[in-house]
């Protein structure tokens, strides 16, 4: 279901894709009402039980380094809008060194344990789903990089 920029999904504007993978395809989208821009994951499908659970397991972690789920509709999810590169892209500029890459390691194990311990195992981890800078470059999944304190 490819969406166009300036189309609506619910009471959403779409901006611009941000990218695709096997579940669907993610957008940046505006919601009016909140005043904020936000990441959509639109489903290749309605519903699938995949993506049900999906939204379940989002929906049960909280946790400064896994990103909120704002919203539901028949077959998206919106979600907090992270900006910056991926882990992917940041790799891709130049090594990152020691101290930079043990501290996103732990924010990445930090966010997997606490997912983990409410029996939930994301599927997809890779760099693209990680942002050095603290944040899922996707808008799904889990994120790594800021402190929890900052």
């Amino acid at each position: 279901m490819a969406l166009s920029s300036g189309s609506k999904l619910g009471p959403y504007e779409i901006l611009a894709p941000i990218g695709a993978g096997g579940m669907g395809e993610v957008y940046r989208a505006r919601d009016p009402r909140m005043g904020r821009e936000v990441a959509i994951k639109v489903a290749a499908e309605r519903f699938s039980d995949r993506f049900s659970r999906e939204v379940h397991a989002v929906a049960a972690l909280n946790h400064p380094n896994i990103c909120h789920l704002y919203d539901v509709g028949p077959n998206y999810l919106v979600m907090e809008l992270v900006e910056g590169p991926t882990l992917a892209e940041r790799i891709k500029q130049c090594a990152i060194p020691l101290d930079e890459a043990l501290r996103i390691a732990e924010q990445i194990a930090e966010a997997v344990g606490v997912a983990h311990e409410k029996g939930i195992v994301h599927r997809s981890k890779t760099r693209q789903h990680q942002d050095p800078d603290g944040r899922n470059g996707e808008g799904a999944g889990l994120r790594a990089g800021k402190d929890s304190a900052g």
